[in-house]
């Protein structure tokens, strides 16, 4: 399960409208858990801007991605989550999202804008297999 903040879902939500028709991209960052790697509890939002400026892919612009590592870096905390929008397609890890994800312990999280309300889903990625988990918003 990964949780997220109230003002967090709002703020991916809020971003993934705010750049329709292109991808919307961000970090989530949270504590760490017990063990030293990237928690499941998501606090603060780094809205990225999307390098690609693409409807159908995204790429985290770079500077975007150290400011936020930067932040939680100042807190004790770790990126645990990468964000981004699928403006025409079901809120389900595409190929291209699955050859991406390099983080294993990270939360990938989509918002899909495909029907009337968004709908936010997020999934492990470990070896090219996709779990969906359960998003607590809380």
């Amino acid at each position: 399960m990964f949780r997220i903040t109230r003002e967090v879902h709002a703020r991916l939500v809020a971003l993934a409208l705010d750049e329709y028709p292109l991808e919307a991209c961000g970090l989530v960052s949270g504590p760490l858990s017990h063990d030293g790697r990237p928690g499941d509890d998501g606090r603060t939002f780094h809205p990225c801007r999307n390098a690609a400026e693409s409807a159908r892919v995204y790429t985290l612009d770079p500077k975007d991605f150290m400011r936020a590592e930067m932040d939680a870096d100042d807190r004790d905390w770790a990126i645990n989550a990468v964000v981004h929008s699928h403006t025409h397609s079901e809120p389900y890890p595409s190929p291209t999202d699955v050859e991406a994800a390099v983080t294993p312990d990270w939360h990938y999280v989509i918002v899909g804008l495909k029907r009337g309300a968004p709908e936010v889903r997020s999934y492990r990625i470990v070896d090219g297999e996709i779990v969906a988990e359960q998003l607590a918003v809380v």
